[in-house]
């Protein structure tokens, strides 16, 4: 650091004044920075301490601000690189600043803080290490090879775990010691090598970490013993004239174990006879026993060697060969075949379920004095030998079966004739050639299977499988659908599978048929049923008979009534397909839906008047999950009664009066009542009848039934002056029983038009009011001279044209005289045409 202040030149002025004794030194400052930041991070400040102008010696790794002290960083400061040497401890450099103005020297001391920007490394990416299958439980094996870390503090020091390590090791760190203890007994027998995980990691707050494949080999100790092989041969015949170092019988036996540990040896043991001694040696290497001398026998002799293998450590493990020496005879007799049937390489080839077949003619053939029978072997079934003119027949005894027994050895026994001593034995091999003969059976007859609806095509169903004891093409089964419908099944497999997507509501059970036939000519069936049940999924909602409903109910309805019947059903099954709810939505209406009768009920009064129609929205909900819903429109319409009597209007009141001047013309209409009726149709069709007046005769009044005009019938006379009052009933048309109302006109005749005054009423009130009259069609009246005089008229014409039609009809008969005879249908054509002429 100081040879790189000597090359500054503002170091050569520094000096020059602290020669000259103008430059102040104080004490260092401390200042602390993270490794790694970017350059212009702020680190501290001089102007806490001393003031302006600031000025660095060296600007390497941090600069200054000179006008306000702060110090930031120049460059990416890594704390490895700058303190190599420093892995524990604090990593400083120094600076020197020239502050105020007094050019004052104070020492800056940065402190490099370390972060957690190295991951732990190995040396090597595999470590080697040798332990013995005799290692007890505990033990422990130190590890050199640890992994190193150029952080500093937590962030360098390094934590061990192993991975994939099956239990049989584990790792145990002591400061820094590290070894691998054992865990579980090892046998380098069952597994020699084990490849571990090594894992290292830091302390950082984000640890960082690096693995090494730890290679433990498990060496061999001298733990196992040797074994003779199954394969090693515990019988052995010796021919006659067997030569002196012929090999007799090749003993097998291993140890487990490896190098020195695993050699063996073999020898006799001593319970074996002192001529098997003289006649068989062992190698004690190899464990080949071979003849020790030439032999030859008049007698078939058998020696029973009983064998030791020998490995140090270990107890001797033995065997025993049974030896047959056969003797040295005379030539026995042999057997000549005569193929009857088809054969390949000596091999008798009859296909199965054949009848009972001669396969071959055997003969004897003796080349010694001494005779011989051929007899068969006990377990030479299904099979007879019968004699025959000197030779046998070699024949089946019943069908054969290639699917219980693909080939037979047909044991011969040659003998002498008194069955006393064996001469030989041979054997006939007969191979049963398969047919077409069963037919291909599935696991089961019937399979059973659920699906829910609204599946994805393609999707698996199920597997079949039909077997065929025949073999090859015969036995090979492929399958197809007699009735596939929307399924498909793979014709190797049995896979089947659903070829679209299922709708439990169009179907809900399909009953399959599986075909299976095997490749013979011609071909085997088996068949199988296959039950699909479709499970239903709340995929409908509830459905009602009619997207509008609509009702005509009377204003006079009871309430709890029906008001009509509201049918709703949903096409799924179970609790997908049950209504749990119909309700209106509407609010403030007085009906209500009954669930349990499917029916609109009223709950309140209805009023026309006030409200003639309802415009209702009813929801019904299932009992799926979740659940569906259809909402409906419903309107019902109040039909009217007769419950409103008519109302007048005008007059006002029964004390109006009406003066009239006696001048008036006959015919004029004096004035009118006004009444209105609140219900509607004929409800509301409103009469006007005059029921009694005062004076009481001869009244020069009338009123118009349908309009209510009061008009003035007759001339006014001298007797007709004063005050004329008019009881009028005001009906309306209800049926069977009308409401009515009534009103008095009062109506003054004098010469003033002075307005009257009416004080009271005339106290009259008939005990009962009269029936309405009959209402006039003034229609009619007005038309009744026209039909009058229009059936006049038509009566004048079909006079006319009957005494016309009497007319011609005489004329025709003169003229029929005078004519030349003539068929009876000209003549009447003729009469037809003549008056058109």
């Amino acid at each position: 650091m100081m040879a790189t202040l000597r090359h500054e030149p503002n170091d050569t002025l520094v000096l020059l004044l602290a020669s000259a004794g103008q430059i102040h030194s104080r004490a260092a400052l401390r200042f602390t920075t993270l490794e790694e930041q970017e350059a212009g991070v702020k680190i501290g400040s001089l102007s806490t301490t001393y003031s302006a102008p600031y000025q660095l010696l060296n600007e390497r790794y941090i600069k200054v601000d000179k006008s306000t002290g702060d110090l930031f960083t120049k460059e990416r400061i890594d704390r490895e690189t700058l303190c190599p040497s420093h892995q524990d401890g604090d990593c400083t450099f120094i600076d020197t600043a020239v502050v105020s103005l007094n050019s004052e020297i104070v020492k800056l001391i940065i402190v490099v803080d370390d972060i957690n920007d190295n991951a732990p490394i190995f040396e090597r990416n595999e470590i080697p290490l040798h332990i013995p299958e005799d290692a007890s439980i505990g033990t422990a094996f130190p590890l050199d090879d640890q992994a190193q870390d150029k952080d500093t503090g937590n962030n360098g020091l390094i934590h061990y775990h192993l991975k994939d390590s099956g239990g049989f090791f584990a790792i145990r760190q002591d400061g820094h010691e590290l070894e691998l203890v054992v865990l579980r007994e090892l046998d380098r027998e069952t597994q020699e090598n084990h490849i571990l995980v090594l894992v290292a990691v830091d302390g950082g707050s984000v640890p960082l970490s690096a693995t090494a494949n730890l290679s433990v080999t498990v060496t061999d100790v001298d733990d196992n013993c040797p074994e003779f092989d199954t394969d090693s041969p515990v019988t052995a015949i010796v021919p006659a004239l067997g030569i002196k170092g012929s090999a007799v019988a090749q003993l097998k036996a291993t140890d487990k174990d490896l190098g020195q540990n695993a050699q063996i040896t073999f020898s006799f043991s001593r319970q074996i006879s002192d001529r098997a001694k003289a006649l068989f040696h062992l190698d004690e290497h190899t464990g080949l026993i071979s003849l020790a001398v030439d032999i030859q026998v008049d007698s078939p002799e058998e020696h029973m060697l009983k064998v030791l293998a020998n490995s140090p450590l270990c107890p001797p493990v033995q065997t025993q060969v049974a030896i047959y020496i056969q003797p040295v005879t005379s030539p026995e007799p042999s057997i000549r075949i005569r193929f009857v049937t088809e054969h390949k390489n000596q091999v008798i080839v009859l296909q199965e379920n054949e009848p009972p077949t001669v396969l071959a003619l055997l003969e004897l053939e003796d080349t010694s004095a001494a005779k011989g029978t051929l007899s068969l072997d006990e377990d030479s079934m299904p099979f007879s030998l019968k004699p025959q003119a000197g030779s046998y027949l070699l024949s089946t005894s019943k069908p054969l079966d290639f699917e219980m027994c693909r080939e037979y050895n047909v044991t011969l026994i040659i003998s002498d004739p008194h069955g006393t001593r064996l001469h030989r034995r041979e054997v006939i091999k007969v191979a049963v050639e398969d047919v077409n003969d069963n037919a291909p059976k599935f696991e089961q007859t019937h399979y059973e299977k659920d699906i829910k609806e609204n599946n994805e095509p393609g999707e698996f169903l199920l597997k079949v499988q039909a077997t065929d004891a025949d073999s090859y093409q015969f036995g090979k089964v492929r399958y197809r659908l007699t009735n596939r419908g929307p399924f498909r099944i793979h014709e190797e497999t049995g896979v089947i599978s659903v070829a679209e997507s299922l709708d439990r509501e169009q179907q809900e059970t399909y009953i399959l048929t599986v075909l299976a036939w095997d490749g013979g000519e011609p071909s085997q069936e088996g068949f199988a049923t296959v039950s699909i049940h479709i499970l239903d999924l709340n995929d409908n909602p509830p459905a009602f008979s009619t997207p509008h409903f609509y009702f005509f109910v009377s204003e006079s309805i009871p309430q709890l009534s029906q008001v009509g019947k509201v049918t709703v059903s949903d096409a799924d099954k179970g609790g997908n397909g049950l209504i749990v709810d119909v309700r209106i939505l509407s609010e403030n209406v007085p009906f209500a839906m009954d669930l349990a009768q499917g029916s609109l009920r009223s709950t309140g009064e209805v009023d026309r008047e006030k409200q003639d129609r309802y415009d209702l929205l009813v929801v019904a909900v299932d009992g799926g999950s979740p659940a569906l819903s259809t909402t409906v429109k419903m309107t019902i319409f109040i039909e009217d009664v007769n419950d409103n009597q008519p109302q007048v209007l005008l007059p006002s009141s029964n004390l109006s009066c009406l003066t009239i001047s006696p001048a008036t013309r006959e015919g004029s209409m004096i004035t009118k009542i006004y009444a209105i009726d609140e219900d509607s149709g004929m409800n509301s069709d409103i009469t006007y009848q005059i029921i009694a007046t005062k004076p009481a005769l001869h009244s020069p009044f009338q009123i118009d039934q349908q309009s209510g005009n009061i008009t003035l019938v007759q001339h006014l006379r001298g007797e007709d002056y004063g005050m004329h009052h008019l009881f009028v009933v005001v009906r309306d048309g209800g049926k069977p029983d009308p409401l009515q109302t009534t009103v008095w006109i009062n109506l003054l005749v004098n010469e003033t038009l002075e307005k009257c005054h009416v004080n009271a009423v005339p106290d009259y009130l008939p005990p009962r009011l009269p029936p309405p009259m009959p209402v006039k069609d003034c229609r009619c009246e007005s038309k009744a001279w026209l039909i009058f005089y229009c059936g006049l008229c038509l009566m004048v014409i079909s006079v006319c044209v009957l005494l016309a039609v009497v007319v011609v009809f005489i004329k025709c008969k003169k003229r029929k005289r005078k004519v030349e005879k003539k068929t009876v249908w000209e003549t009447g054509n003729l009469c037809e045409l003549k008056p058109l002429n």
